[in-house]
Parts: C-alpha cells; sequence; structure tokens
C-alpha cells in the first residue's frame, strides 16, 4: 500500500476504507512497528511534550486528578509530559519553568500559578501558555469551572433542607464583615464560591451573619489538627450562642477537619449539623460520606492538553487566539446533609406517632 494509505490508519486522520484500515493494523501488530516520535517532532519543529507545574501535589488531590487527565490525553496523542511539583513556592515555581525551557517543551501548563512573574516568564520563552482553574492576570489560555454556578448548587441544597443558619469557611485573607472590597482582595476560584453563598441568601432573604464567615487556607503541607482551619473554625462556630445549622466548605480538606470538630463536640452529621465540601476528592471517603460539589479533575486536564494541540496545528504565531474553556461543576448528594435540626425533630415525631410510649 502508499506510505499516505498507511499514514491515514497510523495517524487516524482520512477516509480509510475498513478492510484496509484492518489489513494496515495487522501488519503493525505483526511487525511490532511503532512510530519514530523523535523524526515525528523534529519535522514539525516540536519536542511534542508538554511540561506540567502542579501547585502541589499533596494533599489536595486536585493536583493529582487534573495531572492524571493531562496524562492520559498526551498519552492518547503520543505526547509527553514532564511534571514539576512547586509545592507553593514561587522560587521552585521559577525553577520548573527554568527547566522546561531548557527541556525545549512545546508548552507549560500551570495547575495553579503561585506567582504571575513566572508565567510571563514562559510566554517570553514563546511557549503556549494554558492556566487551569485559578488563572493569574497574565493573558494566557485557560481552562477553569464554574465555581459560582456550583456554590449556588450547594446553598439551594441547604436551604432547601430548612437550613437558614448555614456558616461558610473559605481561603483567603481576614474577612471582615461589611467590608464592600472584600471580595476584590479573593482569588478568582473563592471570589466565585463566596458570591454564590451570598447571592443565595439574599435570594432568600438571609441575613449575611459575619459571625458565620471564616477565611483561612485549604490545607497546609505539615498537617497539625490546631492549625486546620476547617478544624479551627468550626470550633469557633459551634462556641456561638447560636450555632450554625449546616457548614459550608469550599474544599473537601476544610471539610474534613469540620467533621473532627463536630465529632469532638459529640454531635452526629447530619442529625444536629449538615455540612457540604467541594471538589469531591476525600469526599466518598469521609464518614458519613460527604455531599460535595465535583471539579470534573480529569476533564479539566484533557481540555488543557487540546488546547496546546490545537494551537500546535496553527500555522503560524500571528494566528494565535487566547482559548478559555469552562467547565461544569456538579452537586453530588450524600449522607453528611439532612433536614435542619428542628425540622428532623419534627419528621422524626411525626414518623413516631403513636410509637412512643411515656
Amino acid at each position: 500500500m502508499s506510505t499516505a494509505t498507511v499514514a491515514r490508519v497510523l495517524h487516524k486522520s482520512g477516509y480509510i476504507a475498513e478492510e484496509t484500515r484492518k489489513q494496515v493494523e495487522a501488519a503493525i501488530s505483526e511487525t511490532g512497528y511503532r512510530m519514530n516520535i523523535v523524526a515525528q517532532g523534529l519535522r514539525k519543529q516540536q519536542t511534542m511534550s508538554i511540561g506540567h507545574i502542579l501547585h502541589s501535589i499533596v494533599p489536595n488531590p486536585f493536583y493529582a486528578g487534573v495531572a492524571l487527565g493531562v496524562e492520559q490525553e498526551a498519552l492518547k496523542q503520543g505526547w509527553s509530559v514532564l511534571m514539576i511539583n512547586a509545592q507553593g513556592d514561587a522560587q521552585r515555581e521559577r525553577l520548573g519553568v527554568e527547566t522546561l525551557i531548557q527541556r525545549r517543551v512545546d508548552a507549560i501548563l500551570f495547575t495553579t500559578a503561585v506567582f504571575e512573574a513566572n508565567v510571563n516568564l514562559a510566554l517570553e520563552a514563546g511557549l503556549q501558555v494554558v492556566q487551569i482553574q485559578q488563572a493569574t492576570t497574565v493573558p494566557t489560555h485557560q481552562v477553569t469551572t464554574d465555581n459560582y454556578i456550583g456554590s449556588v448548587a450547594a446553598m439551594e441544597h441547604l436551604i432547601s433542607l430548612g437550613h437558614r443558619r448555614i456558616a461558610y469557611i473559605g481561603a483567603g485573607p481576614l474577612y471582615v464583615h461589611e467590608d464592600a472590597a472584600f471580595l476584590d482582595r479573593l482569588g478568582q476560584v473563592e471570589r466565585e464560591r463566596f458570591s454564590g453563598y451570598v447571592t443565595t441568601l439574599q435570594k432568600y432573604q438571609i441575613p449575611l451573619d459575619g459571625q458565620l464567615v471564616a477565611f483561612g487556607r485549604y490545607y497546609t503541607l505539615e498537617y497539625d489538627k490546631n492549625s486546620d482551619d476547617g478544624y479551627v473554625y468550626t470550633k469557633q462556630f459551634l462556641q456561638l450562642a447560636q450555632r450554625p445549622t449546616a457548614i459550608f466548605a469550599t474544599c473537601d480538606i476544610l471539610a474534613a477537619g469540620a467533621l473532627q470538630a463536630i465529632y469532638e463536640q459529640s454531635l452526629r452529621v447530619p442529625n444536629d449539623i449538615s455540612l457540604v465540601g467541594f471538589d469531591n476528592t476525600y469526599a466518598p471517603y469521609l464518614s458519613p460520606p460527604l455531599t460535595t460539589v465535583e471539579l470534573p479533575m480529569l476533564d479539566i486536564g484533557k481540555a488543557a492538553v487540546r488546547i496546546v494541540l490545537e494551537q500546535g496545528e496553527q500555522e503560524s504565531s500571528t494566528s494565535w487566539v487566547q482559548q478559555q474553556v469552562r467547565l461544569s461543576t456538579r452537586l453530588v448528594v450524600r449522607s453528611s446533609t439532612g433536614p435542619a435540626p428542628e425540622l428532623h425533630q419534627a419528621l422524626f415525631l411525626s414518623e413516631n406517632v403513636g410509637k412512643i410510649s411515656l
């Protein structure tokens, strides 16, 4: 057969008769033929490799989930991935960018960038750059998720269960109630999540109680229960004269800390207090399994790789067009949420009328 016919089978492009395709695939299998990726890259003036700089690989599984999606899509297309863990450190991130430039990668993905100057460094080297989930102000390709809609869905769920005192634990600077500029100081992701919380309260005419809002860190690399902001802030909420009936934590790690604080007070989830997380990483493995907003981690990584491949097919840099892919979130309801305590008590009594003897 002609080389063009074989090439169409190898690259899965163009029309090819089914019988012809089977014959070529049989010959490939019999001979053990493999495409020479290096030669292919030289012809295209590409190394067919992608650098992926992760904010950190532990303890938040979100980054590992995105990295897996990147790897799966890249390997599917015959590309390789070089991964670097910045551990949340700007200097390590810069060294990672410099290393990847030296390795002549065709693109760098940031999940998520620590310091925007490092993103500029990659752009100045002439590389494609994709920022994932939380982008800096540097204009690049982006893959993000609709955190606002996810937050609204979580709040609607809790309010539908009768909850009105709903606490919020997020990541960001110290929260000051009635500070009009507070939202501007939050990162993109947390700004969307907190906005969803606030606007849903307003929709149902529920006052925003500053005592029920706390901001800190999603996590620390060195775990200590007393430095876990989910644990610490939940303890504070539970000491209020009128404690919350539900807590919305914007990361499953924060929610896990909240669970520990709740159990220390001999309270039950969800009978005494309901709990919702965000990202669906640890959520299925906690006790009880956690209601949470799911982030499509694998799809995020795959979308970032597809942007790189699509841009690589452009004939010149003058045709560069910034791509912004936005993926949906979804609420996954499990057994950590239930009716507000007063409704739970009323439901219990109604179900047991005639069964209770005094």
